[in-house]
């Protein structure tokens, strides 16, 4: 056993207390250096999700755009029909006409 006198044995008292609680602040420090590499993985795997969430809704953005442009090109094609049925109907009223007049002429 090595005794030593008071104000030696105080100062050594005091090491060992502050590297205690040097120990505890370390293993603190490690918990929060954890907990924020945990944030950033967290932080990086929202900002993933996000950038796919953008990409979804560019491609229905893409999608909804070539449907627009499907049916507008429908219906400019129904109104050319539309149109094209329309002279046929009057061309063949026009030559029933003709031929109801053409009939009355020459039975008269």
């Amino acid at each position: 056993m090595i005794r030593l006198k008071k104000p030696i044995a105080r100062l050594v008292i005091k090491d060992l207390i502050k590297g205690d609680g040097n120990k505890q602040e370390i293993i603190l420090l490690g918990d929060k250096i954890n907990i924020l590499n945990q944030k950033s993985i967290l932080k990086d795997s929202i900002i993933s999700n996000l950038d796919l969430q953008i990409n979804n809704f560019n491609s229905i953005l893409f999608q909804k755009s070539n449907q627009l442009e499907i049916s507008q090109e429908l219906t400019k094609k129904l109104q050319l029909d539309l149109k094209k049925q329309k002279f046929k109907n009057k061309l063949t009223i026009g030559v029933g006409i003709i031929t109801v007049i053409g009939t009355a002429l020459l039975i008269n």
